[in-house]
């Protein structure tokens, strides 16, 4: 049997098992060993006395393949930013960011559930975490806008949606992975998200006004407070500020050169978020909590990550990712209508799998045939199909992906932050947080589409680095 044909078998047998639900990370992991003992063992004309060789082989193969990967000193930004999203839950940093948005913003129509978006908006730039900060807000926001009679449904899915900036706001831990998985600049990565993150707060809130406005029972406004009030509050927001400020400037200096790396941002900014949760009288049990909080996060997303990796071996070995671009780069169809296409596939699966778990097993097939759509990895911007170099088109495309994925976090049958939200409340059933979500899907759709439409939104940033 080729190669290519076991590596179709094989990836067929890895959807099955998710579908059926299996987890992610063990479905992977067993693909990948099984299709490695499948191809070494068809390297032997399947001769029983060659399978134990065969499976040392994979064996090796397996146990190597995740420690090469995960020791890269650039994944260490996925735990110091989910850290600093603890620390400032437990530094109740969370409830200043949201009451400061509140006095300022809640006197427009469905102004609490505006609040709410830029306020996890604010979160999400220290967080990177989308699930945390959903958990987070379902705990401040929903009680708030329940108290002067918002829609339960309405309320909850603002807090669903307004979590999934994190994926897409610097820090951004999907970013990272993004970035690893196809060896791009992380700093520039996380650049590029600022734009289109804080674009899709606007489009949120764009949406919710127009809601509110049409059906005024949904969100009626709040309004009373001083302008002494809401200069009161900033103050409290103001580390949330700082740590976004210092990461920005340890990823890209406009004044000079930058101060660091990524990873030494990140550092310095839980430092700072600790600091302050100290000052603000932190207890151990709280610090504990943030500790071991992060430390469940992380370790769910390494299995994510080291399953894959040897699933991701596998293709390699089966020549499958290089098949797919052929295949793609053959079609007798538009680059960009090819593009949307891969996009539409994204929305349908993540119906059915988590947003890392789908960006770790869909790019190292898809992410080649959209560099090769363009016209190559070292094409000139005069010389692609999207009108923009390789580089910039792997960002680009980045963003678009995680993107797609904050649409998965809020898609039936799996949304993730649906099921946080529902979990956090006891009140709500996930089915009326799916229901709250669902005007968001249209948000959603009007972003990506302009995001496709002018990559200047995305590009921008990355473009001042160089």
């Amino acid at each position: 049997m080729e190669p290519i044909e076991i590596g179709l078998w094989t990836s067929a047998g890895l959807l099955l098992m998710v579908v059926l639900g299996m987890r992610v990370a063990f479905a992977a992991a067993m693909a990948g060993f099984v299709g490695l003992v499948w191809l070494r063992w068809n390297g032997f004309d399947y001769d029983p006395a060659r399978f134990g060789k065969a499976l040392t082989i994979s064996v090796r193969i397996a146990g190597l393949t995740p420690h090469s990967k995960v020791s890269a000193q650039v994944l260490s930004l996925i735990p110091v930013f989910i850290l600093i999203g603890y620390m400032a839950y437990y530094a109740r940093l969370t409830t200043a960011l949201f009451e400061a948005a509140k006095r300022w913003i809640a006197w427009v129509p469905g102004g609490l559930a505006v609040s709410t978006v830029f306020a996890t908006a604010g979160f999400a730039a220290v967080s990177g975490a989308s699930v945390a900060t959903a958990a987070v807000f379902a705990r401040i926001a929903i009680p708030e806008m329940l108290k002067i009679g918002y829609n339960k449904q309405f309320a909850a899915g603002v807090v669903a949606a307004g979590g999934t900036l994190a994926s897409l706001i610097p820090p951004s831990a999907i970013l990272v992975i993004y970035a690893i998985i196809v060896e791009q600049d992380v700093g520039k990565l996380l650049l590029a998200g600022f734009i289109p993150g804080a674009f899709s707060a606007g489009v949120y809130a764009l949406l919710i006004v127009g809601i509110a406005v049409l059906f005024k029972s949904v969100g009626p406004p709040v309004g009373g407070f001083t302008w002494r009030q809401r200069l009161v509050s900033l103050p409290p927001a103001l580390p949330i500020v700082a740590v976004v400020v210092i990461i920005i400037f340890f990823v890209y200096n406009p004044f000079g050169e930058a101060w660091g790396t990524p990873t030494e941002g990140g550092a310095v900014g839980a430092f700072i978020v600790f600091l302050m949760a100290l000052y603000r009288g932190m207890r151990w049990s709280e610090l504990k909590s943030a500790l071991l909080d992060t430390a469940k996060l992380t370790v769910m997303i390494f299995t994510i990550i080291w399953g894959v990796l040897i699933y991701v071996r596998f293709l390699g070995f089966a020549e499958l990712p290089a098949a797919f671009a052929g295949w793609i780069t053959s079609l007798q169809m538009s680059p960009m209508l090819i593009l949307i296409c891969i996009l539409l596939a994204y929305a349908v699966l993540g119906m059915f799998m988590d947003a890392i778990g789908m960006l770790l097993l869909t790019l190292p097939v898809v992410y080649p045939a959209v560099m090769a759509l363009n016209g190559g990895e070292t094409v000139a911007a005069a010389d692609s199909a999207f009108g923009m170099s390789g580089p910039m088109c792997a960002i680009w495309f980045g963003i678009l992906v995680v993107k797609m994925a904050e649409f998965c976090l809020i898609t039936p049958p799996i949304g993730l932050n649906c099921f946080v939200v529902a979990g956090v409340r006891e009140d709500l059933t996930v089915q009326d947080v799916f229901r709250g979500v669902m005007p968001f899907f249209i948000a959603d759709a009007v972003t990506i589409a302009l995001l496709v439409a002018f990559p200047g939104i995305v590009l921008y940033l990355p473009g001042l680095v160089g």
